[in-house]
Order: structure tokens, then C-alpha cells, then sequence
């Protein structure tokens, strides 16, 4: 009996598992509570998503990018970007100005 329960938990993959899941939520919780179970656990995701980007950006203040307004073209935003992180953008052309920002966020470029 017990390898005939390990060979069906083994078959079970991927979507399977959230049907799985959802049902024994469903047996456990009834279906007066399970909206409310949802919701909370939407709450908490959410909370979580902020408490990480709360701490990233205490971790790297620096690293805020300030936008007023809308940017008409790509030059702008460049622009905007390099100002708000404290980069010279005068007389540097678009591919050497991506690099810089690039490299001061520390991102990967797309050329790479």
C-alpha cells in the first residue's frame, strides 16, 4: 500500500500539485473560509513584496531614479536616469551613457 502512495505522489507534477493543494485547502478550511484565507494570503504577499523593495532601497538609497513627467524619447530618459544618479550625460552618446547607468546600478547590459 505504501509504495502504491509513493507512486502516485511521484506521478503528480506541476499543475497537478495546485489542484491538489487547493483541494485539501477546500476539505481543511470549508468554503466559507477559503476567500478569506485567500485574501489573507494575498495581504501577506503583498506585504512581503514591500518589506523586500523597502529594504533594497535602504539598502542602496543611491540608487533611486527620480522621473518628472513623462520622456518623449529615448535620449530623455537616459538623461533623467544619469541626473538622478549623479551622472555626467553632457556630450556622451546614448551607448556610452546605457553602459555607465549600467554599471552604476549594477546591471547586466542586453549586448553581453
Amino acid at each position: 500500500m505504501h509504495i502504491w502512495l509513493e507512486q502516485i505522489f511521484l506521478n503528480i507534477i506541476g499543475t497537478e500539485w495546485i489542484i491538489v493543494i487547493f483541494a485539501a485547502l477546500l476539505l481543511l478550511l470549508g468554503t466559507g473560509k477559503l476567500p478569506a484565507a485567500a485574501k489573507k494570503m494575498g495581504r501577506v504577499a503583498a506585504d512581503i513584496e514591500k518589506a523586500k523593495n523597502d529594504l533594497m532601497q535602504q539598502a542602496r538609497p543611491d540608487l533611486t531614479i527620480k522621473m518628472s513627467g513623462p520622456v518623449n524619447t529615448e535620449r530623455q530618459k537616459l538623461e533623467a536616469m544619469a541626473k538622478s544618479l549623479g551622472i555626467e550625460y553632457e556630450d556622451v552618446s546614448n551607448t556610452d551613457l546605457k553602459k555607465t547607468i549600467q554599471d552604476k546600478i549594477g546591471g547586466q547590459s542586453k549586448d553581453a
